[in-house]
C-alpha cells in the first residue's frame, strides 16, 4: 500500500505533494517546502526542513530514513537509493544528475554541495565473491562546508572532513582531512583552504558587494530580464521593471550610506555590509544583509532574483527573517 501512496505522490501536482506526504506517509514537512513535478521520496521515515526544495524528476528510495535539513536543494534528475539512510544537512545542495547509493548510510553536512553528475557509492561488487573476487561496503560521510565540484566520484567507506574542496572529476578513494583542497584520479591534496581563502576586511566586503551588484546588472538585469534602460551610479542602479521604478543600492560598512530618497524609485533593494544597519522609516525597502545572511520575506521579483543570484553564483546562503522575532 505504501508504494501505491508513493506513486500517487509522484504523479500529484507540486502544491499537493507536501500535504499528501504528511497525510499518507506520515512525513514531517517544514514550512514552504517545494517538491517538483514527478519527484518523490520513499523511505521508512521522511523529514524535510523549512524552505527546502526537491526539484522535478528526482526520486529518492531508501529503506532507512531520509532527512533533509533547512534551505537545502536536491536538484533535478537526482537518483538516491538503497537499504540505509540518507541524511542531508542545512543549506546543502545536490546537483543535477547526481547518483547516491545508500546501501550504507550517507551523510552530507551543513553548507555542503555535490556538483552536477557526482556519484556516491557505499557498495561495490560485480564479480562473484564466492570465486575469490572482492566486495566492499562502507558508509560515506561528508562534513560541513564541503564542495565537491562536478563529476566527483566518492568510493565506499570514505569520510571527508570539514571545509574541503574537491575539484571536478576527481575520484576520492580514501579519507580526506579537514581543510584540504584536492584533485585527480585518485585525488591528492594540493593545498589547504586557509591558503586560498582571503581575509575579508570591511573594505574588501564592500568591494565584493559592488562587484556582485555590477555582475547582477549585466547577467540578471540585462541578459535574463532583458532590461536595457539602466541608470548606473556609484554603488546604485536605477531601472524600471514591469512598470515599477526600482533602486538597488550598496550600503557600505563604514562610509556614509548613499541616499535612498530618490523620488524615481518606488521599491528599493539593498546589499548591506554595514553591521546592524536598519532601513529608514517610511520606505519600501528589501535589505539583503551580507553579514547576517538574512532578508525579509517578500514576493517582490527583483528582491527574489537578487537573492537567488547571490546563492547561485556567489554561494551566499540567505535565510528569511522570522517575523515572530
Amino acid at each position: 500500500m505504501s508504494m501505491l501512496f508513493v506513486a500517487l505522490i509522484l504523479l500529484a501536482p507540486p502544491p499537493l505533494k507536501p500535504w499528501l506526504m504528511r497525510i499518507l506517509l506520515g512525513a514531517r514537512i517544514g514550512r514552504n517546502v517545494r517538491i517538483g513535478w514527478f519527484a518523490g521520496i520513499a523511505a521508512h521515515h521522511i523529514a524535510i526542513g523549512d524552505e527546502s526544495e526537491i526539484r522535478a524528476l528526482t526520486f529518492i528510495s531508501c529503506h532507512g530514513d531520509v532527512i533533509i535539513g533547512r534551505y537545502s536543494i536536491v536538484s533535478s534528475f537526482v537518483l538516491a537509493y538503497g537499504a540505509a539512510d540518507l541524511i542531508i544537512g542545512d543549506h546543502a545542495y545536490i546537483g543535477p544528475q547526481t547518483l547516491i547509493n545508500c546501501d550504507e548510510r550517507v551523510q552530507i553536512g551543513d553548507y555542503s554541495a555535490l556538483g552536477a553528475r557526482c556519484m556516491v557509492y557505499t557498495h561495490g561488487s560485480f564479480f562473484p565473491y564466492t570465486e575469490g573476487y572482492w566486495v566492499r561496503f562502507g558508509p560515506v560521510t561528508i562534513g560541513n562546508h564541503v564542495w565537491c565540484a562536478a563529476g566527483v566520484f566518492i568510493h565506499p567507506g570514505v569520510t571527508i572532513g570539514d571545509h574541503v574542496f574537491v575539484n571536478s572529476r576527481s575520484v576520492i578513494t580514501q579519507d580526506v582531512a579537514s581543510g584540504d583542497v584536492l584533485e585527480g584520479f585518485p585525488a591528492r591534496t594540493l593545498t589547504t583552504i586557509d591558503r586560498l581563502k582571503r581575509t575579508m576586511s570591511p573594505r574588501r566586503r564592500d568591494a565584493a558587494a559592488r562587484q556582485i551588484l555590477d555582475h547582477f546588472v549585466e547577467l540578471g538585469l540585462r541578459r535574463e530580464l532583458r532590461l536595457n534602460d539602466i541608470d548606473r551610479r556609484d554603488g546604485q542602479v536605477l531601472f524600471r521593471y514591469r512598470g515599477t521604478p526600482y533602486l538597488i543600492a550598496c550600503i557600505p560598512s563604514a562610509a556614509d550610506p548613499p541616499s535612498l530618497a530618490d523620488r524615481r524609485a518606488e521599491r528599493i533593494v539593498a546589499l548591506v555590509t554595514r553591521p546592524e544597519w536598519t532601513p529608514p522609516v517610511g520606505t519600501t525597502i528589501y535589505p539583503l544583509d551580507l553579514i547576517t545572511c538574512r532578508t525579509p520575506r517578500s514576493r517582490d521579483p527583483i528582491h527574489q532574483a537578487l537573492r537567488t543570484f547571490l546563492m547561485r553564483y556567489y554561494g551566499i546562503q540567505i535565510e528569511y527573517l522570522d517575523p515572530a522575532k
